[in-house]
């Protein structure tokens, strides 16, 4: 049975839920960007604004202006609400993480640079969970040597449990202090500076140990 995550380590940290004020009866809602307002929010996370998908895509290692990186991969959309990223393998603790669950974790702010080699690279400033928190409290077995990540496009790379566990390792969810892009990998990606960027798997939906 999978724990209930917010009891099992984060109870100290629940606070009241934030909530969105209604419109006044005079104002006029727009589509979008839209708020997100998930029931049961917990450790007084603030709504975010959902990213919005580009108008017009810049093509294969073109420069994506609006986010000042360069495009790798095809746009993927997915549902905040149901959003889950699996945590399974050889793990005690199999986990599905909802995007606030990651938010509410310990987080972790870093300036790092995605290598393509013969390319491009990119400077930003990425920020969330650790990915050695989140293992850890899957409780990752001796047995394993390496995690595989898979994103919704598919794409599923494997990297040494030694990276995995760095301390310089992450699953991002904000780029710059915003949410990250939909073309650059919205709701989580992984984030591991240092190693080449095809580790750095956008639109992440599962990891797994083994």
């Amino acid at each position: 049975m999978k724990p209930n995550i917010y009891w099992l380590l984060l109870l100290p940290l629940i606070a009241a839920c934030s909530t969105v004020p209604p419109l006044p009866p005079t104002a006029t809602a727009t589509p979008t960007p839209r708020l997100t307002t998930l029931p049961g929010t917990p450790c007084g996370l603030s709504p975010i604004i959902v990213p919005t998908p580009l108008a017009v895509t810049p093509g294969p290692a073109e420069l994506d202006p609006s986010a000042g990186l360069h495009v790798t991969g095809k746009a993927q959309t997915l549902d905040l609400e149901t959003y889950r990223l699996e945590v399974t393998g050889k793990v005690d603790n199999p986990m599905s993480l909802t995007y606030d669950d990651l938010r509410c974790m310990p987080k972790v702010e870093k300036q790092t640079t995605i290598v393509c080699k013969g390319n491009f690279e990119d400077t930003a400033v990425w920020a969330g969970v650790p990915l050695r928190y989140v293992l850890e409290l899957a409780g990752i077995q001796n047995s394993a040597t390496d995690i595989r990540l898979t994103g919704i496009d598919g794409y599923a790379p494997s990297v040494g449990l030694d990276i995995a566990m760095s301390e310089k390792s992450f699953l991002a969810y904000e780029l710059r202090g915003q949410p990250i892009p939909i073309l650059h990998g919205f709701p989580v990606r992984a984030a591991f500076p240092g190693e080449l960027g095809g580790y750095w798997v956008k639109w992440l939906i599962k990891i797994e140990a083994r």
